[in-house]
């Protein structure tokens, strides 16, 4: 039987915030993992994105904090700049009331401005892993009385090239501190990590949902190596998708599968860890958008990703476990719709691929070609309502926004551009990198504009609720509570 918020040892104070801010029961992962962090043990979550790992980790930390000492206590580190942000907006709002002092670190936004905000003191610091080495080596970040360390979303910060980053910033801070390492998957890299930095952790496991794939068409393709980015120009010719995902393992694959696409005139992206944030919320909204047909990605960079109207997915490379199987082909046949997988498997493949039908339970037939949904993109289409480019733009500076509302508001990236360039002024050209969340949203406008439009926002209303905003790296002050994730 699930327990309730009140039998997990949260004091009175927590308890009450939790009320006002409407959650219910707590997930798996915070009835596994609150109470070994409350006794001060440290421990390993091996748990998805949006499980509610934020709260599992945040309201231990909003309790281990002692409010009289003006220091770092309690140090989170993220892989990107959106959770970094939605990290920190949660724990402004489990720590509402007790004067919990949180300060982001990340890149995009002004250093001096961060600098500035850790010399006014703070109890907590959320940053991404660059940023918060950046900060230790300037000496504006001390971690002397970082006793509480969180490790979120361990396995993408592996896949982004940044454990010995990590490593660096864990030897900053005390021996004896409490360390919570999270995950989607445990990797041996992320192992031996653990080994390193954790003291007799208490392993908590939350066993993913697996997507419905009911609606997906499965096929297989037996194909050698060196016939493979042929074979797939051929399956993109026959099945004509709409809007297809092509998932590889490696970034320097994705890469190179994606210049090889391009070169023969397909409107084609790539979408993996080596690239800036930046790259990656514009590759992902001009996908959400529908204006952009095929998608070269791989599995971390992908994560996020829901979109209705995939019509394929297709796996260059065999994926590494049945779970990553299913999490790939997911993603098409969504909402009632059919969909369309296609695996490439090189003999080299075949033994891997038979257990992932073992263990499905499937046998996959051969591939056959479908019905023609629609025609794939041969050569980039031209933007609708295109703009002259203005002189200049690439040198100009910008200022990154965060909006207080997001999807479940039923906002969309094209209703945010509109909303914000007839409240401020500021041209919809001007506004750049869209990133609509689930609570909030982000988007990027000329520096010298930041503040009038933050201005500008300030009590807007917008179907029935307050849209506040604020400069990425700027104001302390919260915007709505988050969702318990």
């Amino acid at each position: 039987m699930t327990k309730q918020f009140d039998e997990l040892g949260l004091k009175p104070e927590t308890l009450a915030v939790l009320r006002h801010l409407g959650y219910s029961a707590p997930t798996p992962i915070q009835e596994l993992a609150i109470p070994p962090l409350l006794e001060g043990r440290d421990v390993i979550g091996q748990a998805q994105t949006g499980t509610g790992k934020t709260a599992a980790f945040g309201l231990p930390l909003v309790e281990y904090v002692d409010y009289s000492l003006e220091a770092v206590q309690a140090l989170v580190l993220t892989p990107t700049r959106e959770l970094c942000i939605q990290v920190t907006q949660a724990l402004r709002a489990y720590g509402a009331g007790r004067g919990l002092e949180v300060v982001a670190l990340f890149g995009g936004a002004p250093i001096r401005n961060q600098e500035l905000q850790l010399s006014k003191g703070a109890h907590a610091v959320v940053g991404t892993v660059g940023r918060v080495v950046d900060m230790i080596s300037r000496g504006a970040l001390i971690l002397h009385d970082a006793r509480y360390v969180v490790l979120d979303e361990a396995d993408e910060m592996l896949d982004l090239g940044f454990l010995e980053d990590v490593d660096l910033i864990l030897r900053a801070t005390p021996n004896g501190r409490q360390t919570a390492l999270f995950s989607a998957t445990i990797p041996p890299e992320i192992e031996r990590l653990a080994d390193r930095y954790l003291y007799e952790p208490v392993v908590v496991k939350v066993e993913p949902e697996r997507p419905t794939i009911d609606t997906v068409e499965q096929f297989k393709v037996e194909v050698s190596g060196a016939e493979k980015e042929r074979r797939l120009l051929q399956l993109l010719e026959q099945e004509r998708p709409s809007q297809a995902i092509v998932f590889v393992r490696t970034k320097v694959r994705c890469e190179q599968l994606y210049r090889a696409l391009r070169s023969k005139g397909l409107a084609v992206r790539a979408l993996h860890g080596d690239m800036t944030q930046g790259q990656r919320d514009g590759v992902m909204l001009a996908f959400k958008e529908g204006t952009l047909p095929l998608l070269v990605a791989t599995d971390v960079a992908a994560r996020g990703l829901d979109i209705s109207t995939v019509t394929h997915v297709i796996n260059f490379d065999v994926p590494l476990t049945p779970e990553t199987y299913v999490h790939r082909i997911g993603r098409t046949g969504r909402i009632g719709r059919e969909g369309r997988a296609i695996t490439l498997i090189e003999p080299s493949q075949r033994k891997q691929w038979a257990a992932i039908e073992r263990e499905l339970g499937v046998v996959v037939p051969n591939w056959r070609p479908g019905e023609r949904s629609g025609p794939l993109a041969l050569a980039k289409p031209k933007r609708r309502h295109q703009k002259p480019q203005r002189k200049g733009r690439e040198e100009e500076p910008l200022a990154r926004l965060v909006i207080g509302g997001g999807r479940v508001h039923g906002l969309s990236a094209a209703e945010l551009i509109e909303l914000v360039s007839e409240r401020t002024g500021v041209d919809g050209e001007e506004i750049s990198d869209v990133l609509v969340l689930e609570r909030f949203s982000l988007l990027s406008l000329p520096a010298y504009r930041a503040a009038e439009a933050v201005a500008a926002l300030a009590g807007l209303e917008y179907k029935g609720r307050t849209v506040g905003a604020a400069v990425v790296g700027g104001s302390k002050e919260p915007l709505p509570a988050p969702a318990l994730s």
